[in-house]
């Protein structure tokens, strides 16, 4: 490669849907640098070899499902916030000392992203509701607990799969109440009375309660938030049927912009261009939509 340039990927299965390549090439385009981003796809058992193979040519990894746990054994260090979430969503090659640090910038994309759909940094929401226990599940308590609230309500399809969740809010000190999904009438309830819903379901899953809200709920989600991580397609029918009763939404290309914005920051060293990784995202998203 040519002197410094140097590489990064966006691994996990799937990955073709990824719009990671987008956000990140736009930044190095931004910044002049001579970097290069690929995508790959690699499942658990693979991603040790792949880290292995990291060398003075790389600057850092993304990860996405299903690595985020298991990156945690894999690199020579961990920082705070991945160690307490219990999840890695950044791999970062130090340059010279090729150390390989495991960061967790999902805490960061989610917490952007909620306070720029509400227009206030010093934003407290009343109250929270989580849908889905996993990774991100995790990152997002520790981003309500960044946004002053402990004590989410959680609500998982089978509770008995929710340990390394309360694993994870136990280390992080936060009390989460996990419940089982029942019906969409419960998790509507539950989102109609909260400040804050965060959906990490995976795209569609929450289709019923988009149109359950769509129909039933005018009204009852004003000044209330919703953030979709799911962002193809979009908008949601989640989002659109939290709209639709009045609430705010904070869609879930908005998480991934951040949280790639922070990525950019660790791995180059340099600010990231937000206006540019966000103009071509949305550009890709538009794309997509026709």
């Amino acid at each position: 490669m040519p002197d410094g340039a140097r590489r990064a990927a966006v691994l996990g299965r799937p990955i073709a849907h990824s719009l990671s390549p987008v956000l990140h090439r736009a930044a190095y385009a931004a910044l002049g640098l001579d970097w290069v981003y690929g995508r790959a796809e690699v499942d658990e058992p693979e991603l040790a070899g792949v880290v292995a193979a990291l060398d003075a040519e790389w600057g850092g990894l993304s990860l996405t499902m299903p690595l985020k746990h298991v990156a945690l054994e894999l690199v020579d260090v961990v920082e705070p916030l991945a160690e307490v979430v219990g999840a890695v969503n950044t791999v970062i090659v130090q340059p010279g000392a090729g150390l390989l640090v495991g960061a967790n910038t999902d805490v960061h994309g989610i917490v952007a992203a909620l306070r720029e759909a509400v227009g206030q940094e010093d934003w407290r929401p009343d109250g929270a509701v989580v849908l889905g226990g996993g990774a991100t599940a995790a990152s997002t308590l520790a981003a309500l607990a960044e946004l002053g609230v402990t004590d989410a309500l959680v609500l998982v399809r089978n509770p008995a799969r929710a340990g390394a969740l309360l694993r994870a809010a136990h280390r992080m000190g936060v009390h989460p109440t996990v419940r089982r999904w029942t019906s969409v009438e419960q998790a509507a309830d539950a989102a109609c009375t909260a400040g804050v819903t965060v959906s990490t379901l995976p795209a569609h899953a929450a289709d019923e309660l988009g149109d359950h809200l769509a129909a039933r709920a005018a009204g009852r989600t004003t000044g209330r938030v919703l953030l979709d991580v799911a962002y193809d397609p979009w908008p949601s029918r989640l989002a659109a049927g939290f709209a639709a009763g009045g609430g705010a939404v904070a869609p879930g290309w908005a998480m991934l912009l951040h949280q790639a914005v922070e990525q950019v920051r660790l791995m180059t060293g340099h600010p990231a261009p937000v206006d540019a990784m966000r103009a071509a995202l949305t550009e890709s998203l538009a794309v997509r939509g026709r």
